[in-house]
């Protein structure tokens, strides 16, 4: 395997639709910063979905197109990233097929995640194959287009590691023919939802990026703050207030301290801080909605990235498969 000029990142998100804070800061932003460093392949992972929901697929369509509008409007660059939608390349269920040949059944229910959502899901029937080889098609996904680094947390970096054993057992039964994928640490701020709990569409506790100014404005006013924060003249404490993340996100370095002490002191109240947070949020996503109305003005602009993203994605996955072929003696 020659060496690529730039190191190679994969990723991928499920198509949930819009995309929130949550999302934002945990993966998307990142995206964008690396695009300039490295070789990036970013996918909607349409096959992932069904993984868990195969039993209504009717929102995937529009969910696709309404997340990747809002990756392009925050600054990802189909010129600088192969954006493409992971159902579009045959070769990822042709590669995932091999490489569910050679994994071990043990490997895959021994990964934490499986018996966890087999027990947090259990209102569904996830007693399938496809639940069960989550993990085969993952490592398709980053081996096909030869994958050096995947942006992770530092809690998701165990995920990598059956990756890296599916490689290297094929590696070892037919020749070097995939890197073995390295976690890229990427920061992932804490970004509560209006509730406290974890941003999630599921807990119907998020803000989108595009939202309107107004439904930030009424959202943020309606945020759980500091608890022990009963009266107006009650000490808070940021550490405990579900506003001050958001501060440390959207706020200036200066304006947060002030924040910080002032909610400490009792003399900034609840009310006032969040209007002070709508401001800066709002300013941060104006530009946001700017450049998502300009691309939604374009009628198939999308898809037209969509399809080219798709394009080059089945020209690098053809190339690896090759050598797949030429590696297992296959004709």
């Amino acid at each position: 395997m020659s060496e690529p000029a730039k190191k190679i990142v994969l990723s991928g998100l499920r198509p949930t639709g819009r995309v929130h804070l949550g999302n934002y800061w945990g993966a998307v932003k990142n995206w964008v910063d690396l695009q300039d460093q490295y070789d990036c392949r970013y996918f909607v992972a349409d096959l992932h979905a069904l993984t868990t929901d195969y039993a209504d697929t009717s929102a995937i369509r529009e969910s696709t197109i309404e997340a990747v509008t809002d990756w392009l409007s925050v600054g990802l660059d189909p010129e600088k990233a192969v954006i493409f939608v992971q159902s579009q390349v045959p070769q990822t269920a042709e590669l995932a097929l091999i490489f569910g040949m050679i994994t071990p059944l043990g490997w895959l229910e021994r990964v934490p995640t499986y018996k966890e959502q087999l027990q947090e899901l259990r209102e569904r029937e996830l007693g399938t194959f496809g639940f069960l080889g989550y993990p085969v098609l993952m490592t398709a996904d980053i081996a096909l287009y030869r994958g050096q680094c995947v942006p992770v947390g530092k809690d998701q970096e165990s995920h990598l590691e059956i990756c890296r054993e599916i490689v290297r057992r094929f590696n070892g039964m037919y020749g070097e023919v995939f890197p073995e994928p390295q976690a890229l640490y990427t920061a992932t701020p804490k970004v509560p939802g209006l509730d406290g709990r974890k941003m999630s569409k599921s807990y119907g506790n998020t803000i989108a990026l595009s939202d309107s100014a107004d439904d930030v404005k009424a959202k943020v006013m309606s945020m759980v703050t500091d608890p022990k924060r009963a009266r107006r003249t009650d000490a808070g404490d940021p550490g405990t207030c579900n506003l001050f993340p958001f501060h440390l996100l959207y706020s200036p370095k200066e304006e947060i301290a002030q924040v910080d002490e002032e909610c400490r002191a009792a003399t900034r109240g609840c009310v006032d801080c969040k209007k002070h947070l709508i401001r800066n949020m709002n300013a941060a996503l104006d530009p946001v909605r700017e450049r998502r109305t300009e691309i939604t003005a374009k009628p198939g602009f999308v898809r037209e990235v969509l399809q080219e993203g798709g394009v080059r994605a089945r020209a690098l996955a053809s190339s690896t498969m090759r050598d797949v072929a030429d590696a297992m003696k296959l004709l």
